[in-house]
């Protein structure tokens, strides 16, 4: 027939969509179970741990393009590999954010319930004493010529003394404590997720941009004032705090002598800095991990190197370029690079307009002349020494395409021959010069070489939050594990010869071996307020199968 099937009505449309319906609301709901289960935050907090080992092993196009792009260039294989898994931009990858959503989502799902259900239980009293407390794992008993009543509100007192919520439930005293242990969990629970929040906010409303300052010179922090400067995706660039300083003075001294030769022993910047935009000038120093604080803003001293004054004259002796050029340094001994760049005003002795190009080698201490490459045995200004290399042509800056004003693109340019058809090259000390073929010009090493200080500008909107996060994690991590929850009974009743029997018992939720301890602390104190009847046998034998208390064989 028709809409049967084995004897049995096929379901309909609306069956089908009710059933459907019903496997889905399921689904659902074991999968938020799961979720929100104590195991799969654990899981997705190692996840995140676990994300977060390429973030700083490999370069990131957040923290520094060019690293990025040395690497590509160095490993073809895995470079278009690291791409596709996201892995040049960890933090912002659509993996690592699941992750993070994920985890954010089961940490909320697992305190909101818990959180009501700790609020419950504060609500609510410790429950009544068990039936038979010779079951529990901490136990003991005497006999007492006190009263019940008596006994028991000396055990109520005693319990609230020592900090236990109690309460007369019936013939016994209920009694509980260590309830800072779930709220120890929960602390450190919420304290995650504002971690999460904090580092959420710092990453999407941070700025940070760097500078080389020249002593003498100054910043003021606008945009257009950075070498370099990246920020959050929703930080507005107009909301730069309003500062601006100038470097008066870089400090630096070295070790000379023993196995710490060339350590650093003063590293400082003496700066003067101004608030606003017409703030009075303040006297300050930046040195590292003592950053100058700003309106929110931090200004951290990450770098120092040197500047020579080089004055370069054209073909008819007139000055075409006189300046500072700061130079990066190689090794820890301050041996640096650069490239001197005369863009525009020169012209040979003919008058033809060309621009000049040298590649600068620097040593601040000349360790002397072999027969390999120049290098610098101290970092302080002992033995200055410049070493250039001359060409002439197009600096290839007119192209539009960003140069890099540390290095010299020789594409373009040709080179300066020395007599011998070399390229031509000279080392000069403070005060030569070296004269270009032809008449082409001269470059001079002027007697005066500046020290460069090299400043971060950082702004982290959520660090505040994420330490005081770390710190209550940590606190709530601690009381979870070492505050043991756990719940004390006393039952005092009339036994069938009149006399008050006394019993005590102590359950935790964990074992532990400072619940026995504790009860019989408790025991000894509340035996000495009710001590056994005169009559009793001094030394009784307690119950083999309970564990006595200290006191109880008193």
């Amino acid at each position: 027939m028709p809409g049967s099937f084995g004897g049995a009505r096929a379901p309909g449309a609306a069956g089908w969509l009710a059933w459907t319906g019903r496997e889905v609301v399921g689904w659902a709901r074991w999968f938020w179970r799961q979720l929100t289960s104590m195991r799969v935050a654990l899981i997705l907090l190692f996840l995140l741990s676990l994300g977060a080992i390429p973030g700083s092993l490999i370069p990131q196009t957040s923290s520094d393009e060019l690293k990025v792009q040395d690497f590509k260039t160095a490993h073809t294989t895995l470079a278009p590999i690291y791409d596709k898994l996201g892995l040049f931009h960890v933090y912002s990858s659509v993996w690592f954010s699941a992750i993070y959503i994920l985890l954010f989502v089961s940490l909320i799902g697992c305190i909101v319930p818990r959180t009501w259900q700790f609020v419950g239980q504060l609500r609510s009293r410790p429950p009544g004493a068990p039936r038979r407390l010779t079951r529990l794992p901490a136990y003991t008993t005497w006999r007492t010529q006190a009263e019940p009543e008596q006994v028991r509100a000396n055990a109520l007192a005693l319990l609230k003394q020592r900090r236990f919520r109690a309460h007369t439930a019936g013939d016994a005293v209920a009694a509980e404590k260590g309830y800072l242990r779930e709220a120890g969990n929960l602390i450190f629970h919420i304290a995650l997720i504002v971690m999460l929040i904090a580092f959420a906010s710092g990453q999407l409303f941070k700025s940070e941009g760097g500078k080389l300052i020249l002593e003498g010179d100054g910043f003021s922090n606008t945009l257009t004032q950075y070498d370099d400067f990246k920020s959050g995706s929703l930080f507005d660039t107009d909301g730069l705090a309003p500062f601006s300083f100038q470097l008066d003075k870089f400090v630096g001294t070295y070790e000379r002598t023993g196995p710490n030769k060339g350590t650093a022993r003063t590293f400082r910047a003496d700066i003067t800095y101004s608030e606003g935009a017409d703030g009075k000038g303040k006297k300050s120093s930046i040195e590292v991990n003592k950053p100058l604080e700003i309106d929110g803003s931090k200004v951290y001293l990450i770098g120092h190197g040197y500047a020579p004054v080089v004055t370069v004259r054209d073909g008819r002796g007139k000055v075409v370029f006189q300046q500072a050029v700061p130079l990066l340094p190689i090794d820890s001994n301050i041996t640096s690079t650069g490239a001197i760049k005369v863009l525009d005003g020169y012209a040979d002795k003919n008058g033809k307009k060309e621009q000049l190009g040298f590649n600068a080698f620097f040593v601040p201490t000349f360790a002397g002349a072999g027969k390999g490459q120049m290098f610098s045995q101290f970092p302080g200004l002992d033995f200055p020494v410049l070493a250039l290399s001359a060409y002439h042509g197009s600096l290839g800056v007119d192209s539009g395409i960003p140069q890099n004003v540390y290095q010299l693109d020789t594409s373009k340019m040709k080179e300066f021959k020395d007599s011998d058809g070399n390229l031509l090259k000279k080392r000069l000390l403070p005060g030569e010069t070296m004269t270009l073929p032809n008449g082409a010009g001269s470059i001079t090493f002027e007697k005066d070489v500046k020290e460069w200080a090299s400043f971060q500008i950082s702004h982290q909107p959520g660090d505040g939050w994420a330490l005081g996060g770390a710190i209550a994690a940590i606190a709530g991590l601690a009381g979870s594990l070492f505050i043991q929850r756990r719940r004390a009974w006393v039952r005092a009743t009339t036994g069938e010869d009149g006399v008050t029997v006394v019993e005590m018992a102590g359950l935790g939720r964990s074992e532990s071996a400072k619940l026995p301890e504790e009860l019989g602390d408790l025991a000894a104190v509340l035996y000495d307020k009710s001590p056994p009847p005169a009559e009793s046998d001094p030394d009784p034998t307690p119950d083999p199968q309970a564990v006595p208390a200290e006191g109880a064989e008193k």
